[in-house]
């Protein structure tokens, strides 16, 4: 099995890039060869068992993806995305990742004619407010800003181009990935992570939004279960609606660091310093809270069920336990 990765050298490529290398196998295939593609050059981890190689340029130009789709993938994981304050701050930069690199790879697919299983990255930032407490898988999409605006518009060429044949998608909603490792993105949800792993490695960090604000979060071991799961989905039983709501845990800010002061302690707590923040916070008070996620359930994706597990799972893939109690 070939496997593509657009993307691949932001959080979530990396990490699914080392799933991939340690299990050696998707779907039950064994993986013969790995393409890993990024705007910026992404590492090329040895592999022992199979090929394992990068690429280096813009998905929006027809000779980038015509000569990824070359290399026949059989699935392709397409992770490559500009972030969504980044997106809001630039609009032509935004259209042209997020909506235009993706048509360009999908086009490409249809031309080469290769039907791969193809695995979007999507975002729940194609909802729009006003929502219920918990928002159904049938909530209608208006998204409020230019972010969620371009992952709608790639979810719909994605459902399209599976019922044309063209390959086989599946679009998977993310929630806010938290606790991220490393540096701050410029990302509008940043800080929910923030708020944890900096306190956690003794560092202050600034919260821009008022403590009630609720919201979905699933952690970067979660995300790469739900790409792996979606790589090996009965296309028939997902049928015709692609784009799937990802489980996640519904919490508000205060609840977040009320279970970094149980894991933690008050000295952590205290390192979270309140600086509100208007562009952010008028980004944020639009988002979604809590989802049903029935679909993703029922077709057997899984997320934790508490912020606690979301800290720890951190704590274990970051920092070795070393802060655990």
């Amino acid at each position: 099995m070939r496997i593509l990765i657009t993307g691949a050298a932001g959080m979530i490529g990396r990490k699914l890039t080392q799933r991939l290398l340690r299990d050696g196998k998707l779907a039950g295939k064994p993986i013969s060869a790995l393409i890993l593609q990024d705007i910026v050059p992404p590492a090329v981890p040895h592999s022992g068992t199979f090929e394992v190689t990068a690429s280096t340029g813009d998905l929006a130009k027809v000779e980038t993806t015509d000569a990824l789709v070359a290399t026949r993938p059989d699935v392709v994981f397409h992770l490559a995305g500009v972030v969504s304050g980044e997106a809001e701050a630039n609009f032509d930069l935004g259209y042209r990742v997020n909506l235009d690199g993706t048509r360009a790879l999908f086009e490409a697919i249809r031309r080469a004619g290769i039907q791969p299983r193809v695995v979007f990255t999507s975002s729940i930032a194609v909802f729009g407010a006003p929502f219920p407490d918990i928002i159904p898988d049938d909530f209608h999409l208006t998204p409020l800003t230019s972010y969620g605006v371009q992952k709608m518009m790639s979810e719909a060429l994605l459902a399209d181009y599976t019922r044309k044949g063209f390959f086989d998608g599946i679009g998977i909603r993310l929630p806010t990935i938290c606790v991220r490792p490393g540096k701050p993105n410029k990302a509008a949800s940043g800080f929910f992570s923030g708020i944890i792993r900096e306190p956690l490695a003794g560092m202050e960090a600034a919260l821009p939004v008022p403590r009630s604000v609720v919201h979905t979060h699933a952690s970067p071991r979660s995300a790469i279960g739900f790409l792996i799961h979606a790589a090996g989905l009965d296309g028939a039983t997902v049928g015709p609606r692609r784009n799937l709501t990802m489980p996640g845990v519904g919490v508000s800010v205060g609840e977040q660091i009320e279970a970094l002061r149980r894991i933690a302690g008050e000295d952590a707590v205290k390192l979270i310093r309140e600086e509100p923040d208007d562009t952010i916070w008028a980004i944020v008070r639009n988002w979604p809270t809590r989802f049903a996620a029935t679909r993703a359930r029922e077709l057997g994706f899984e997320a934790e069920s508490s912020f606690d597990e979301i800290i720890r799972a951190h704590m274990e893939d970051e920092l070795e336990g070393s802060r655990q109690s």
